[in-house]
């Protein structure tokens, strides 16, 4: 669901949980973390703003409960680039001595704030690069957080739409990644 109220450009994620094993990141079974303790800190670019509202009417993400029976609540996840708060079951918080934040199951209702741009100015600030449209399969290293993907979509050439792309693979890591965001 894309929106350009007030000229902001806005992402909205609403749909079914992600699954626990999704954002297990925190922790794999030998109890090391990806992010132990960027909580706090810089960690997307300083326009990006993410809350977990999962009282959204008719939103098919919505529960008033998690799946451990604890009550969701409206969250800020990220507040101008800041980690602002994890995504903890029962079960990953007793892990790293923390407490629940209501999301066995998943997260629920994500939305996305990324600055005043629209699509079309971030095209042109782009100048040359890679607009994705579409991502395939699912290649993240939980500890390290390298990433590796399928995607298409457009290459941007003098700040204009050039030609579609399709079956490439994009490849870093999420920690520089999410730094560089710039929509």
């Amino acid at each position: 669901n894309f929106s350009t109220n007030r000229n902001k450009f806005n992402f909205t994620v609403v749909g079914k949980p992600i699954p626990q094993k999704r954002h297990r990141h925190l922790m794999n079974a030998r109890g090391r973390t990806y992010d132990p303790s960027k909580k706090d800190k810089q960690v997307f670019a300083n326009h990006i703003n993410i809350t977990e509202n999962p009282h959204m009417k008719k939103a098919l993400g919505s529960a008033p409960f998690d799946n451990d029976g604890v009550a969701t609540k409206k969250r800020t996840l990220i507040n101008q680039g800041v980690l602002k708060d994890y995504v903890l079951s029962g079960y990953s918080a007793r892990k790293l001595g923390l407490q629940t934040t209501g999301n066995a199951g998943g997260v629920h209702n994500l939305v996305v704030e990324s600055g005043e741009k629209n699509l079309n100015d971030m095209i042109v600030e782009m100048n040359k690069g890679l607009l994705i449209t579409d991502m395939i399969g699912f290649g993240v290293n939980q500890i390290t957080g390298d990433y590796s993907r399928g995607a298409s979509g457009f290459w941007i050439e003098n700040g204009e739409i050039a030609y579609p792309v399709e079956e490439i693979t994009i490849a870093g890591n999420l920690v520089e990644m999410y730094k560089n965001v710039i929509c």
